[in-house]
């Protein structure tokens, strides 16, 4: 069995949410390719897409970034979620922390590991995953507070690793 080495499980930075994120500055760097999680990171739990969310969509799109949500979800709620969104794609049941998702989102995206970012609210998903692909990763605080429950023993367990990511000086922006 392989051991989870604790840098993989750190993000490479840490925003408040996904909203807060500065773009702009990430497209100045390079960055063309975005891969995002969709619960509690760009909707609540289960939630649809809402005005916001479209919005940045919208936005990263004007700005020239290619788009794609990934989540472990299946297919009739990421599908229903990424039909209101424009300028995006998605994939269903990526099995992240899983690397062949992330693999498979830049080559739908056209991009590589040296220009694309991962945005996710969970560490042992989204950030994970990321890290194990070689994307760079950007931890966002979760946007509600309601989740299924079996997120929240994750959420638990994702208290220690935040705790030693902070008191090891990780990089908040």
């Amino acid at each position: 069995m392989r051991s989870v080495k604790t840098n993989n499980l750190f993000p490479k930075e840490y925003c408040k949410n996904a909203y807060a994120v500065n773009y702009r500055k990430l497209f100045a760097l390079g960055v063309r390719g975005l891969i995002f999680d969709i619960d509690n990171t760009v909707v609540g739990d289960n939630c649809p897409a809402d005005e916001r969310s479209r919005h940045l969509a919208q936005e990263l799109h004007v700005l020239g970034f290619e788009v794609l949500f990934l989540s472990n979800n299946g297919k009739e709620r990421v599908k229903s979620f990424s039909d209101r969104m424009a300028y995006s794609r998605y994939i269903c049941d990526a099995a992240k922390p899983s690397k062949e998702g992330y693999v498979r989102a830049m080559n739908m995206m056209g991009t590589d590991r040296s220009n694309t970012v991962m945005i996710g609210d969970q560490i042992f998903t989204d950030i994970w995953g990321a890290n194990r692909a070689g994307v760079y990763s950007i931890l966002v605080g979760k946007l509600y507070f309601k989740e299924r429950k079996h997120i929240y023993l994750k959420r638990v367990l994702e208290l220690f690793v935040k705790a030693a990511y902070f008191i090891g000086g990780g990089k908040r922006i």
